[in-house]
């Protein structure tokens, strides 16, 4: 079957001063044609596609295809859901020196370990996987990884950008009698509604106007992506405005403490969960399913995929969750958030390439984009998670037990690693996100219909700031700390506090940092 190309998931491979560290050390028997007697094992460190779903299970049939087929003893495990906590892990184990072979890693992260000569180069693998190179790996990827002339990683297409939006519960504003706000006055009257006046019918004071947790990249500002429409009512989502007319950090701009000031309403009347500073991924989705949350900033698929949406369907078969347009702010500005064009980042250690596993490695991606591979990997068994319609499309239609289809929870334990082999292709797109009728309420749902609803709503384009330079790691703390700090209270929020904070956010290299992100933005064709 012909399978369209794109990029965007990340494999990462190397080590300061290492040119050519798959040719030297130990030998894998088992590049090329031959295998040899004992296998070779690989521990691998994934992203799991959806976290709530589990892991493969430990009799998982592709494991023992991968033995007998590639002579290579696969080890798997998934990392944390939390970024953060990703971070943390890789982090422990580089100072360890004790990382896997091959693992999903982010770009602060991978830079640091580049520089430590942890991660090795990978320019001597692309040429023994070439179908996919040819698939996943163009120049623009391997430009994206390239640092000093030589690939520090293999990059693959990630994140369908533009794929997350606003969602408001219409049913809680049909019982108050609501319109859909649209300015930041109308969306702070509906969640102080929302909040006080029992929307749910219930009896009890257990909602909130709007729910969200910390989720930060570098490239998102010092709250985060679930915050981010709200700075954008004020011009100033995410960290970098990389426009002509305003290029700089969003931090030191005016306008980001009147942006910061409307959240710190948020929080001073209660209008968010007072526990959102120590939600995780997992528990801020837990709270909107378990209606919670009135408004929140969702990712498509977390939101309307059958299995995510079942719990809420089941808790609230009348409950209707629709896509609306982020807050207009003051002076017109409106945004559901920054988007770029996101690369997921695989990396080889070091140790894994001296230990001469590099062309193990490649072959285990290579058969990962074979067709074997990328239908076992993304969608499961034939037969049994998935069946082809009439258009060569992965469905659960006439599966023996439809409980075991790809899109129900216990399919996709078996596609975990789906990240690894897909890259936006219209067959993953379409099977991925299929219409189907939720089993309690009977509404038509479509995933896509949603991504395509979000992609369609004001964002603001921001491509090639997640390259950009990263701050230290106290003035990232410092940074992150104090806004969380402004908006809870810690910190007194007026004019002259925030004034000296911006002062000490510069004397400690923010400043510095501006001027060093403005002059590689310019440098790499960013400012637009």
């Amino acid at each position: 079957m012909k399978r369209t190309l794109k990029i965007g998931l990340v494999m990462v491979l190397i080590a300061s001063g290492t040119a050519g560290l798959f040719a030297g050390g130990k030998s894998d028997s088992t590049a090329g044609s031959g295998t040899a007697s004992v296998p070779v094992t690989i521990e691998l460190w994934y992203g799991a596609a959806m976290t709530e779903a589990g892991p493969p299970p430990a009799d998982w049939k592709v494991l023992q295809l991968i033995k007998d087929k590639l002579n290579i003893d696969l080890k798997i495990s998934a990392l944390p859901s939390s970024e953060n906590d990703q971070d943390v892990k890789i982090q422990a184990a580089g100072a360890a020196n004790a990382l896997p072979d091959l693992f999903m890693v982010r770009r602060d992260p991978w830079l640091n370990l580049i520089n430590a000569g942890l991660i090795a180069p990978v320019d001597d693998l692309y040429p023994l996987m070439p179908t996919r190179a040819k698939i996943q790996y163009d120049a623009d990827a391997r430009g994206f990884t390239t640092v000093n002339g030589k690939s520090y990683g293999l990059a693959s297409p990630g994140s369908v950008a533009k794929n997350e939006g606003v969602l408001i519960r219409k049913d809680w504003l049909d019982k108050l009698g609501l319109k859909v706000p649209v300015t930041t006055d109308e969306f702070l009257e509906v969640m102080r509604a929302f909040t006080s006046k029992d929307p749910d019918g219930n009896g009890r004071n257990d909602t909130y106007g709007y729910g969200a947790f910390i989720e930060i990249n570098n490239f998102e500002e010092g709250l985060g992506r679930r915050f981010d429409p709200f700075f954008g009512a004020f011009g100033v989502p995410g960290t970098w405005n990389i426009t002509k007319a305003g290029a700089g950090l969003n931090v030191r701009k005016p306008e980001y403490y009147d942006a910061l000031a409307y959240v710190k309403t948020m929080v001073d009347e209660k209008l968010i969960d007072p526990n959102w500073t120590s939600y995780k991924k997992d528990d801020f989705r837990a709270a909107w399913k378990q209606g919670r949350f009135g408004i929140i900033r969702e990712q498509n698929a977390a939101y309307a995929a059958e299995s995510n949406y079942a719990p809420f369907d089941k808790n609230f078969p009348n409950g209707e969750w629709i896509v609306i347009d982020p807050p207009k702010g003051p002076q017109g500005h409106q945004s559901v958030g920054v988007y770029t064009n996101a690369y997921r980042i695989y990396a080889v250690s070091t140790k894994a390439a001296q230990a001469g596993k590099g062309p193990a490695i490649a072959r285990l991606l290579e058969w990962m984009s074979s067709d074997e591979g990328y239908y076992l990997l993304g969608w499961g068994e034939k037969g049994v998670n998935y069946t082809l319609d009439a258009n060569g499309i992965p469905t659960v239609d006439n599966l023996p037990n439809p409980e075991l289809g790809f899109t129900k929870g216990a399919g996709q334990i078996v596609t975990q690693l789906r990240n690894m082999v897909f890259y936006n292709g219209e067959i993953e797109m379409r099977a991925r996100l299929p219409t189907y009728k939720t089993a309690v309420s009977g509404k038509t749902m479509s995933a896509f219909d949603v991504q395509v609803d979000m992609q369609t709503r004001p964002w603001t384009a921001n491509v090639g700031a997640d390259a950009l330079p990263s701050p230290n790691a106290d003035l990232k703390r410092f940074y992150e700390q104090g806004v969380v700090e402004f908006v809870t209270g810690q910190r007194q929020l007026t004019r002259a506090n925030w004034t000296a904070w911006v002062a000490e956010f510069d004397r400690l290299g923010g400043a510095q940092w501006e001027k060093d992100g403005i002059a590689a933005a310019t440098a790499n064709g960013y400012i637009r």
